[in-house]
C-alpha cells in the first residue's frame, strides 16, 4: 500500500522509515514528505532512492496511510485534509490525542479502540507509552488508585537542536540553546511549557493520556518531568498504589508475560534497566521492583525505553500494521 511519511527528515520521521523497513511493512509506494527546504532531496528506503515532496503533491498521490511527525500545527491543518482524501492518518504530535472522537492507541494495550472508520489516529506521548506498557498488566489485576511518576528524559525528546546543545556544551560551546539553561552536567525540571497549574504540558500528558488510554478517569496521577544530559532513552521512577493487595512474585510474572516488555530485576547482580542498554530496542525495560515501605498496596518500579522507537516511530508503525489488516 501507499505510505506517506510526513516530516520524513526529522528524527522520528527518519526512524519511521527505518522501522517500516525493519518490520517489512507492505509498502507498495513510499511517499516521503517534508517542508519546502527539503523538497527535491533524496532519501533511501529498501535500497531505492525516493524524492521528497510537499504536502499537496503527497495528497495527489493518494496514500493509503500517512505517518505524521511534523508537529502539532502541521497535523491540525493537514491531517483532516489527508483523511478527507480517504487516507488514514497516524499522528505523532499532541494535536489530536485528547479529542474525544480520536482513538489514542498503544497496540499492546487498547487495539480494540480502533475501527475501520477511524481516519485520524493519535500516537501517545513517549513517556505515557512506556509507563502504561509497564502498568497495564498490573492495573488489569489489581486496579490502580494512584500514580506518582518522575521522568528522566533524554535530550532526543526535544529534537536535534537539543542534542546539538548537549554535544556543544561538552566541548565548552554555549550557543543556539534548545533549553533556557545548560544541559551538560545538569538536570532541568522543565519539559515543554508550564501551564496555569504550574505543571508542564509534558507532565499533564502523563495525567490525561493515561486516563484516556486506560478508560479510567478516577486514577489519581501526579507527574514531574525532568530533562537529563543523556542523548537517547527515557527513564521513569514510578510509585503506584493499587486498590487490591499484590504479591510481588505475581507482579513479576504479570510483567514478564506482557508483550513488548522485558523484566530486568536482579539488583544483587547489578541488573536493572538503563537507557544506554535500551538504545535501539523496541522493548520497554522494567526493574527495581519493590514494595513501598511507607504505604500499603503500593509498589515502586523503574522503567526505561528508547523514546524515539517504541515511544514514537515503532508505536506508530505498529498502529499502521493494525490498520493494514483492515484495508
Amino acid at each position: 500500500m501507499k505510505v506517506a511519511v510526513v516530516g520524513v527528515t526529522g528524527m522520528v520521521g527518519r526512524k519511521m522509515i527505518e522501522v517500516l523497513e525493519e518490520r517489512n511493512f507492505p509498502v507498495s509506494e513510499l511517499i516521503p514528505v517534508a517542508s519546502s527546504l527539503s523538497i527535491g532531496k533524496k532519501i533511501e528506503y529498501n535500497g531505492k532512492p525516493y524524492t521528497i515532496i510537499g504536502l499537496k503533491e503527497a495528497i495527489d498521490r493518494s496514500p493509503d496511510i500517512a505517518l505524521f511527525s511534523a508537529g502539532s500545527d502541521i497535523s491540525k491543518k493537514w491531517a483532516p485534509v489527508f483523511s478527507a482524501a480517504s487516507c488514514t492518518v497516524i499522528d505523532n504530535s499532541s494535536a489530536w490525542r485528547m479529542k474525544a472522537d480520536i482513538p489514542l492507541i498503544i497496540p499492546e494495550i487498547n487495539p480494540d479502540k480502533l475501527s475501520f472508520s477511524d481516519k485520524i489516529i493519535a500516537n501517545p506521548n513517549c513517556s505515557t507509552i512506556q509507563m502504561l506498557m509497564a502498568l497495564t498488566p498490573l492495573h488489569r489485576t489489581y486496579g490502580i488508585k494512584r500514580i506518582i511518576v518522575s521522568t528522566y528524559q533524554s535530550v532526543s525528546g526535544s529534537g536535534k537542536k537539543a542534542i546539538n546543545q548537549l554535544e556543544q556544551e561538552r566541548d565548552g560551546i554555549y550557543k543556539d540553546r534548545a533549553y533556557p539553561h545548560p544541559i551538560y552536567n545538569n538536570c532541568i525540571p522543565h519539559c515543554a511549557d508550564f501551564e496555569a497549574n504550574s505543571y508542564t504540558t509534558e507532565e499533564m500528558k502523563l495525567v490525561n493520556e493515561t486516563r484516556k488510554i486506560l478508560d479510567d478517569s478516577s486514577i489519581n496521577i501526579s507527574a514531574t518531568a525532568v530533562r537529563i544530559p543523556v542523548t537517547g532513552g527515557h527513564s521513569e521512577s514510578i510509585n503506584v498504589e493499587f486498590y487490591k493487595e499484590f504479591n510481588l512474585d505475581n507482579v513479576r510474572n504479570l510483567i514478564a508475560r506482557f508483550p513488548g516488555v522485558c523484566l530486568q530485576d536482579d539488583p544483587a547482580h547489578n541488573i536493572y534497566p538503563m537507557p544506554i542498554n535500551a538504545h535501539g530496542s523496541d522493548m520497554v525495560y522494567i526493574g527495581r521492583l519493590r514494595r513501598d515501605i511507607s504505604k500499603e498496596k503500593a509498589l515502586n518500579l523503574w522503567v526505561v525505553s528508547d523514546n524515539i522507537r517504541k515511544g514514537a516511530a515503532t508505536n506508530a508503525v505498529q498502529i499502521a500494521e493494525l490498520i493494514a489488516k483492515t484495508i
